[in-house]
């Protein structure tokens, strides 16, 4: 699906996923040089999940939104401007069905201090692993995709 040559048939299909870890997988697979089409239509999607949304805030650079907030909206890339507005708004205010999915930005102690200096106002959530919300009775397991790990705490198909 990320490769098919047909981006509304490809927008189409994604929209109907349900599955939070289907969405992710898109996420961590995509190629952000291919525009913002796809990642407008994963953050869209009822399924996506907390850990989609701040894994595509740093696949989009939204570090450089943490680090200089005048510079993006300075910035004549109103396209990315745009989605990392709505994205940052849907990340700090929790806008998201679930958290099943832990994303780590792997910031390091010192890229966090300062960020927090230059601008003390900036939710944790965007700096540091996102909270899982495990399922009673659903053991958790890991996947690594993308060199990134998440943690599954549902969809019992995927959990063997």
């Amino acid at each position: 699906m990320l490769y098919d040559e047909d981006k509304d048939n490809a927008i189409s299909q994604i929209g109907k996923i349900d599955n939070p870890f289907y969405l992710h997988f898109i996420a961590a697979n995509y190629n952000w040089n291919n525009g913002f089409d796809v990642p407008k239509v994963l953050l869209e999607n009822k399924s996506c999940d907390l850990g989609t949304g701040l894994l595509m805030f740093h696949n989009a650079d939204g570090y450089r939104m943490l680090e200089s907030p005048e510079e993006v909206s300075a910035s004549t890339l109103e396209e990315w401007k745009d989605f990392l507005l709505k994205l940052y708004h849907k990340l700090q205010h929790l806008e998201f069905k679930s958290q099943y999915i832990s994303f780590d930005p792997e910031l390091t102690k010192i890229q966090k201090f300062k960020l927090k200096i230059g601008n003390p106002d900036i939710p944790d959530i965007l700096m540091n692993k996102s909270p899982t919300q495990p399922r009673v009775g659903v053991s958790s397991h890991y996947l690594s995709i993308n060199t990134r790990t998440f943690s599954i705490n549902s969809i019992p198909s995927l959990v063997k």
